[in-house]
């Protein structure tokens, strides 16, 4: 039976009296059965809770009323779920099992008292009618915050059903105002987290994002939506360190991942990506903003039918720096613009205006990046005229049409040198080429 009623997609369940009545029902119902009592509240049916002593607490949502039958609205039950094993002073496991659970916005809040890992077996999908978020922050859906040691793993599904939420979108209506539409998960100020093995599909905008963590580890995700659904960013990572993202496939209607101000440290390995916009740094500097992203590598990647494969893009008018960035060991098939640094980059219904300040960018490397591009453009290099592109470096690069015909390069204010094998041949001014690689990548090693 429900040990509880709940309220339609409530955002503000009562913990303190859940807590109180799970642990009293524990503790009352493991008196000796001589004292003559019995629990006055039925504990749960499937044995996985309360605390197994040679093991982690175990909490699995059916027994905090959850039902998983597509219908039911189970936020609260996921909600009274994550404040037990959050409170747990051991370690904590939160089990989703096979069904599906409509869940509402719902903020998973720390910090906890232990590691607290959510194991996802079933599918979690999100209220198909964006009514559901009249009233609250519509950035959010599944929002993690404050939240140190968790580990999101387990094989099943994330959807967050953005078919109604695309269609209102201005980039698909120019009719609709633009306004913000959730990311399916969201990781604010969360340190040493772990996201490995799940499927995201149809996230209303992103779906994963970091925001101000340290130490996450993401691998063996798949993600999911269509190449027209607007802002569907795979993961997106935003003032982040120490993060490494791994054997990603994703396929989606934007960036497969896309990296952000003030981020550093980041590990790329082993991608599959498209469709979507390719591999980002940026965008940059939008509203004359200052931005920093450095010490990135992305190494081992296969791009297919993607608008951009390796990309760099900034605003006009920003300020900051973007550098020691290194992409290796990546083939393209069918990539409309393989190799790209942007400075101008404008995602705006009116045109943008000219400014003469830049986010600078300097020491990135392009090596052993082979492959189809869909344009004659292969590499694209336009960058500031009071901030050029400095101490580029391409190694290795056959980038041909895929009829096998010939492509080219396009410099503006970028310069750099070449070692090996260059094709389309490279556009940098010969006098200005240095002629040393700006970057050895054996000093940037893996995390």
């Amino acid at each position: 039976m429900r040990l509880f009623e709940y309220s339609s997609f409530s955002s503000k369940p009562i913990f303190s009296v859940v807590n109180f009545f799970v642990y009293g029902a524990y503790i009352f119902a493991t008196i000796e059965n001589a004292n003559g009592f019995e629990g006055l509240i039925q504990l749960p049916k499937s044995g996985s809770f309360p605390i197994n002593k040679s093991g982690p607490l175990i909490v699995n949502v059916i027994d905090f009323g959850a039902v998983g039958d597509g219908i039911t609205d189970d936020t609260n039950a996921f909600q009274d779920a994550w404040e037990i094993a959050c409170s747990s002073p051991s370690r904590a496991n939160i089990v989703v099992p096979d069904g599906q659970f409509i869940v509402g916005p719902i903020n998973f809040t720390g910090p906890c008292t232990s590691k607290v890992s959510l194991r996802v077996l079933g599918c979690i999908v999100a209220p198909e009618d964006p009514k559901v978020w009249d009233g609250l922050d519509k950035n959010k859906w599944l929002y993690f915050v404050k939240v140190k040691h968790l580990t999101v793993e387990g094989g099943g599904t994330i959807n967050g059903m953005g078919h109604r939420w695309w269609a209102e979108s201005c980039k698909i209506n120019k009719t609709n105002p633009c306004q913000h539409a959730p990311k399916a998960m969201t990781f604010h100020r969360c340190n040493y987290l772990r996201v490995n093995g799940i499927v995201m599909l149809n996230s209303q905008q992103m779906h994963l994002a970091f925001t101000s963590c340290v130490k996450v580890t993401v691998s063996r995700l798949k993600i999911l939506a269509p190449s027209g659904s607007p802002n569907t960013d795979g993961i997106h990572i935003s003032a982040s360190t120490h993060v490494t993202v791994k054997e990603c496939t994703i396929g989606t209607g934007d960036d497969c991942i896309s990296i952000v101000g003030n981020s550093s440290r980041i590990r790329i390995t082993n991608i599959t990506c498209g469709p979507g916009h390719g591999i980002s740094i940026g965008s940059l500097g939008k509203s004359n903003s200052w931005a920093n992203v450095h010490d990135v590598s992305v190494r081992g990647a296969f791009l297919s039918n993607t608008e951009n494969g390796a990309r760099i893009k900034t605003w006009q008018g920003g300020s900051g720096f973007v550098r020691k960035i290194i992409y290796e060991n990546l083939m393209m098939e069918n990539v409309s613009n393989p190799i790209i640094i942007d400075q101008y980059y404008c995602d705006s219904a009116n045109p943008c205006s000219n400014q003469t300040s830049a986010v600078g960018i300097s020491r990135v490397s392009f090596a052993r990046i082979k492959g189809t591009s869909a344009t004659k453009e292969a590499i694209r290099f336009a960058c500031s005229d009071s901030s050029p592109c400095r101490n580029l470096y391409l190694q290795d690069i056959e980038l041909v049409s895929p009829s096998g015909g010939s492509t080219s390069s396009f410099c503006w204010e970028a310069y750099g040198s070449t070692t090996g094998l260059v094709y389309p041949p490279p556009c940098f001014p010969s006098a200005k080429t240095i002629t040393q690689p700006v970057i050895q990548h054996s000093n940037l090693t893996s995390m």
